[in-house]
This record gives C-alpha cells, sequence and structure tokens, in this order.
C-alpha cells in the first residue's frame, strides 16, 4: 500500500469513528460529543508594524476561515460544526510575525491537521491561518504557545 494511500484509508477510519460517536451521543448511548471549535492564527505586526487596518485584518481572518470551511465540508466534524449555527466556537490567536504563521503551517502539515493558509493577492503575503473546526484536545498542543489576538 502506498504512503498517500495508507494516509487516506486512516482518514477515514478517523472520520467513521467521529460519525459513530456522534450516532452513539444522539441515540443517548455515550456522553456528549467535545465541543467544535474553529481555530483561526493571524499576524499580530500586519496591524503593529505595517499598519493595516483593524478591518482588513478581520478580512483576512474571514477569508482563511471560510476557505477552511470550504475545503473540509465533507468532513463529519465540519458538518457537526455548520448545523450548531447559533453556538459557533472560534478562537482567534496571534502570531507575532510571517515566519511563525509560516513555522505552523508546516507544523500542522507534518501532523496532518488540516487547515488552511492564506496568502493574500497580489501582494502574496501569508496573513493567517485558519484550522477546519477540532475539539480543543485535537489541536491544542500545536497552538499553545501563541496568545489570543489583542
Amino acid at each position: 500500500m502506498t504512503q498517500a494511500k495508507a494516509f487516506s484509508v486512516s482518514r477515514r477510519k478517523k472520520m467513521n469513528y467521529y460519525a459513530l460517536a456522534r450516532s452513539q451521543w444522539t441515540s443517548g448511548k455515550m456522553a456528549a460529543p467535545p465541543r467544535l471549535v474553529q481555530y483561526v492564527v493571524v499576524r499580530g505586526d500586519l496591524q503593529r508594524g505595517l499598519a493595516w487596518p483593524l478591518g482588513a485584518l478581520v478580512a483576512q481572518a474571514c477569508h482563511a476561515s471560510m476557505a477552511a470551511v470550504h475545503l473540509h465540508y465533507s468532513h463529519g466534524d465540519t458538518q457537526q460544526y455548520l448545523q450548531e449555527l447559533d453556538s459557533m466556537h472560534k478562537v482567534v490567536l496571534e502570531a507575532p510575525d510571517e515566519a511563525s504563521l509560516l513555522a505552523l503551517a508546516e507544523s500542522l502539515k507534518q501532523k496532518c491537521v488540516d487547515h488552511k493558509l492564506w496568502i493574500e493577492q497580489p501582494e502574496n503575503i501569508a496573513t493567517c491561518l485558519a484550522l477546519r473546526p477540532y475539539s480543543k484536545e485535537e489541536v491544542h498542543q500545536h497552538l499553545k504557545k501563541f496568545k489570543l489576538l489583542k
């Protein structure tokens, strides 16, 4: 079996596990599933050092968030997250600069954590990154060094 195929099979098994867990929860056979959160990591230096307006920074976060949801729309966790429109949870964190954002993106890629690195065009600068919805327990270890965006 090729490495790509093994990864695909592994990912499908994980998705099936979460679908099974949700069905058991809804049938009353187990505790409630963990709350899903979408993490967004924004470069803080864009506002402080490069004087980007707050609205432009928020727009970058929105672009990345929507793109991550779109790319992983069929994932069970994304579907569950979208079913809870009135109680969605997002956590917006700050990366100090482009280098730390790119390092995070590479780390997430190596750990097979689904995300979207947003590259603003036509400037071609990495501005932020958004994960698809995950339970906090699944991804917190990758994000714990980043503080809440201020």
